[in-house]
C-alpha cells in the first residue's frame, strides 16, 4: 500500500491570504498565493507602486563559531570573510564539477554568525550540504527555517510605506545590508535586497509576528498603491530584471559561468573550495553556450525548452519567457551557442512548430530609474 504525498505546508500568512481572496498553488512542497487581483495588474503595481509578497517558504540555515567564516568561505564560491557585519552577498553552492545546486543570499549577523538564505525547492539540500561541508571546521550549524517568516515590500514606493513603522533610518540602508530593526513594534531582520527588479525591503519576523507586520504594511500603503501580489507576477517582475530561477537558467548541470555569473565566484580568495578546480578550468574556457536575452513581436511568447533557432538548425533552448506586462511585448531568456549571442543577433524560436523571428538583446530587458 502506497502512502499519500504530504500535504503542502501552509505559511503562517495562509489565513491573511485566504481573506484576501488569494489563488494558490502547489509549489516547493508549500501551499502559496500565486495571483490575488490578477498577474498583470499586480506586476504594474510592483513596477508603478509597490507589492506584498510572501516569501515565508525559503529555508533559513545559522552558521556560527570561530570558525564559520572560514567554513562557508570552503563551503560556497564567495569570499564570505569579506563580507562586513550587517552586509549580505549574493553566491551559490556548488558541487565539485561546478554545477550549481543552488543561489542563495549570505547575510553576516556578527563576527561568527551568519544567515544563509535558499531557495524553498533546493532548502533540505542547502541545509544538508552545509552541515556536512563545515563539519571539520570550529562552526555550528543549524536550520532555522521554522524560526522565521519573510514578507517582502517591493517597489518604487516602497521607501514610503515602511518608513511610518520603523525607527530605522531606511535612507542609510544600503542594497544588499541586513541588520537588527523594529517594524510595527516587532523586532525583525531588516534586509534591502529583492528579485523584481525593484527597490524594496525584506522582514524575516518571528512566524507570529508576521500577520501583524503584514496588515501594517497593508494599512500604510493604503493610499500609496500597495496591493497583495503572488508567485506569478514575481516571475515575470525577475524576468524582466533578467534574474535566474533555479531549474531554468540555474541547474547542477551548469556553472555560474554559463549564467554570466562569473563574477559571483571568488578564485582567488585563501584556501580552497568546492568546485574550485572545475570552476577555474571553465573560467579559463569560454563555455559552449552563453544566456541571452531574446525579445520578439509575435504574439505568443516563448516558454522553457522551446527550441532556438537559425538558418532551421537548433542553436539553443528557451529557459524563461513570457509576455512583458512593462515592455508590451514577450521576452525571454536563452541559452544560446556563442556564435549565435551577440545582441542584435536574428535567430526564431520554435514555438509549437512554427518558426517565430526573434532578436538577441542584453539582459537585463528591464532597469529601474535611479
Amino acid at each position: 500500500m502506497t502512502s499519500s504525498p504530504p500535504a503542502p505546508r501552509r505559511t503562517p500568512l495562509h489565513e491573511v491570504h485566504e481573506s484576501l481572496g488569494a489563488h494558490f498553488t502547489d509549489f516547493a512542497g508549500w501551499r502559496m498565493p500565486v495571483r490575488y487581483s490578477g498577474d498583470t495588474a499586480e506586476h504594474q503595481a510592483v513596477r508603478t507602486a509597490a507589492g506584498l509578497f510572501d516569501l515565508s517558504h525559503m529555508g533559513e540555515i545559522e552558521i556560527s563559531g570561530p570558525e564559520a567564516a572560514a567554513a562557508l568561505d570552503h563551503a560556497l564560491v564567495a569570499n564570505a570573510s569579506a563580507i562586513t557585519v550587517g552586509r549580505a552577498r549574493y553566491t551559490m553552492l556548488c558541487n565539485a564539477e561546478g554545477g550549481v545546486l543552488d543561489d542563495l543570499i549570505v547575510y553576516r549577523l556578527d563576527e561568527q554568525r551568519f544567515l544563509v538564505v535558499a531557495n524553498a525547492a533546493n532548502a533540505a539540500v542547502v541545509s544538508a550540504e552545509l552541515a556536512e561541508r563545515i563539519a571539520g571546521f570550529d562552526a555550528a550549524h543549524r536550520d532555522v527555517s521554522d524560526e522565521y517568516a519573510l514578507i517582502a515590500v517591493q517597489g518604487p514606493e516602497s521607501v514610503s510605506i515602511l518608513a511610518p513603522l520603523t525607527g530605522t533610518d531606511l535612507s542609510t540602508v544600503k542594497y544588499y545590508a541586513g541588520y537588527p530593526s523594529e517594524v510595527a513594534g516587532k523586532q525583525v531582520l531588516l534586509a534591502r535586497t529583492g528579485y523584481t527588479g525593484e527597490d524594496g525591503f525584506e522582514l524575516f519576523t518571528a512566524p507570529e509576528d508576521a500577520p501583524a507586520v503584514w496588515r501594517a504594511l497593508t494599512d500604510s500603503g493604503a493610499e500609496r498603491g500597495l496591493v497583495p501580489a503572488g508567485l506569478s507576477c514575481r516571475d515575470t517582475l525577475r524576468l524582466e530584471a533578467g534574474m535566474p530561477l533555479y531549474g531554468n537558467e540555474l541547474s547542477a548541470s551548469l556553472t555560474p559561468f554559463h549564467a554570466n555569473l562569473g563574477r559571483v565566484v571568488k578564485l582567488d580568495k585563501p584556501g580552497d573550495f568546492i568546485g574550485k578546480a572545475a570552476l577555474a578550468q571553465v573560467a579559463e574556457a569560454p563555455t559552449e553556450r552563453t544566456l541571452v536575452g531574446l525579445r520578439t513581436d509575435a504574439r505568443r511568447a516563448p516558454r522553457h525548452g522551446y527550441p532556438v533557432l537559425a538558418d532551421g538548425a537548433e542553436i539553443g533552448e528557451i529557459t524563461s519567457g513570457a509576455p512583458s506586462p512593462t515592455l508590451g511585448h514577450p521576452i525571454a531568456m536563452a541559452y544560446v551557442d556563442r556564435a549565435h549571442s551577440a545582441p542584435g543577433t536574428a535567430v526564431q524560436v520554435d514555438i509549437r512548430g512554427k518558426s517565430i523571428d526573434a532578436e538577441v538583446v542584453e539582459l537585463p530587458f528591464y532597469r529601474r530609474k535611479a
